[in-house]
């Protein structure tokens, strides 16, 4: 199940990034008096109670104004509401109830969604001043009185905001036999063509215009492969780039896509090759610790020679060294080239992501890697590996339990990292290690 998403909305200069960063606890939102410094929506990972969902703070609403920018700040925010579970309208004690606050709560109420009334910069403890009252007249219920300097208020705030979540219901539970499939890439790569070519219908809007899937939609697929579930995002663009407030709230999307998936294809364009972008939409897979494919797409319009594609690949393993574990597919969703070797290494790499390795074969494996190289020192003081397991999957995750972690070096991580995947393969996925001291009982 995808975490909900709550979107902070209101006019500018009322505290909307300051509570932003205090929900979130940490300061992600510029934070300034002047209104409208927020322009685009910035979003980050909150959890209340055991309750995680998508905090996303937006700029300013101004119903009337003619400013571009403030323009530009309502039509983002009205994206936010059109897609968020929760909306957050906040308000400003010291300046009460204003003409903006009426306006956007007629906005809001027309939403349909649950919309609670937060009134910011009461900074005071105890009973709030009589002019917090006044908000009532917005006719969006009870308002919570909130200080998003001090903090006070939030934890209410928060209660009411995962009231309206659903429950988690035991048959939302994810299939295991269905491997969620998220392709992502930048604009205009490709991905809708694929999901159809896959699907064998027109599932998504398929167009030279770039950016002309705005949302995810999911395809279900089932066959001699397995079972299949492909989620098709909207492309990520490079911020300079981005002028359309639909297409921002998408990388939103795109990233809860990914949160979603079991394997992530990066689909690239052949005609353009390797670019930055590139490599931000695979950070994203990395990061969540995704089984990953790199598919250089429309292969068919590019003209080869004989070491066509073996420079392309080697190329590409130099561009992408940081999943250098990911292999490169040369496909064309437009004539279906290689489609069927795409879903076989789909399967491989999620088996990979998910594989469980025995404590026994990882320590055989650990004593024949220090024996080989040893473990660094520094000032007479010798890393000991006293042994390792695996914690968990999805990604491969290992605990190193040693004498000294600040020993316990990035080179030799990736040796150690090195001999694993030789051994084990782990082809395909991230591994993750985690190095606890002896004695250290943190969790």
């Amino acid at each position: 199940m995808a975490k909900p998403v709550v979107a902070i909305v209101g006019r500018p200069n009322v505290g909307k990034s300051t509570l932003f960063n205090k929900l979130i606890g940490a300061r992600l939102s510029i934070v300034d008096d002047t209104p409208g410094v927020t322009r685009d929506r910035i979003y980050g990972d909150c959890e209340w109670l055991g309750r995680r969902f998508l905090l996303v703070d937006t700029g300013g609403i101004e119903p009337d104004s003619d400013d571009i920018i403030l323009s530009q700040m309502r039509s983002q925010a009205q994206i936010a509401i059109e897609t968020a579970d929760v909306i957050i309208l906040v308000t400003d004690l010291k300046c009460g109830v204003v003409a903006s606050d009426e306006e956007v709560a007629s906005m809001l109420q027309k939403s349909g969604k649950p919309v609670i009334l937060c009134v910011n910069k009461c900074d005071k403890i105890g009973a709030p001043d009589p002019e917090f009252y006044e908000f009532y007249n917005l006719g969006l219920g009870d308002p919570y009185a909130v200080s998003s300097v001090h903090g006070h208020g939030t934890g209410d705030l928060l209660d009411e905001v995962i009231s309206y979540f659903p429950e988690d219901a035991e048959d939302d539970e994810p299939d295991d036999e269905v491997i969620n499939v998220a392709v992502i890439g930048k604009p205009n790569v490709g991905k809708s063509s694929l999901v159809n070519k896959i699907s064998g219908t027109q599932r998504a809007i398929v167009s030279d215009i770039a950016g002309t899937t705005r949302d995810t939609t999911d395809t279900y697929i089932e066959n001699d492969y397995g079972k299949f579930n492909f989620i098709d995002t909207a492309g990520l663009r490079r911020k300079s780039r981005v002028n359309d407030d639909i297409e921002k709230y998408s990388i939103i999307r795109a990233r809860m896509a990914v949160e979603r998936a079991n394997v992530c294809v990066i689909m690239i364009d052949a005609t353009e090759g390797f670019t930055e972008q590139d490599s931000k939409v695979a950070g994203i897979a990395m990061e969540q610790g995704k089984a990953c494919i790199i598919a250089v797409n429309k292969w068919d319009a590019v003209e080869k020679d004989g070491n066509t594609m073996k420079e392309f690949r080697e190329k590409l393993a130099v561009d992408f060294s940081f999943i250098s574990y990911a292999p490169i597919m040369f496909i064309s969703a437009k004539t279906g080239q290689r489609i069927d070797k795409l879903y076989e290494m789909i399967v491989f790499v999620h088996s990979q992501n998910s594989m469980r390795i025995s404590t026994g074969k990882l320590n055989e494996v650990l004593a024949s890697a220090t024996a080989r190289v040893q473990p660094p020192t520094d000032k007479g003081r010798r890393l000991k590996i006293y042994y390792m397991t695996q914690a968990s999957t999805r990604p491969p995750t290992f605990v190193f339990f040693v004498n000294r972690a600040d020993l316990f070096h990035f080179s030799y991580q990736r040796y150690l990292e090195n001999q694993l995947r030789e051994i084990f393969g782990l082809d395909g996925t991230p591994v993750r290690f985690i190095i606890r001291e002896r004695g250290d009982n943190k969790k």
